[in-house]
């Protein structure tokens, strides 16, 4: 029960962060000239992000084989 709940709040944590990180990118992006290898690097870390989130969510939602 412990881990379900610490896998739970990590899960909110990544997804917070991945939104974070989706306001960063979007704003770097919009105010014109921006730093391509800073957007890469963010880009890259959102996706690992998405990974670990995806990860959590198999474990806290194992898949049913019927």
């Amino acid at each position: 029960m412990d881990e379900t709940v610490a896998l739970q709040e990590k899960l909110s944590k990544l997804k917070r962060e991945h939104r974070d990180l989706d306001d960063v990118i979007n704003k770097i992006i919009s105010y014109g000239p921006f730093d391509q290898i800073k957007v890469q690097r963010l880009k890259k870390r959102k996706l690992m992000l998405k990974d670990e989130i995806l990860r959590i969510r198999s474990i806290l939602i194992p898949d049913s084989i019927a």
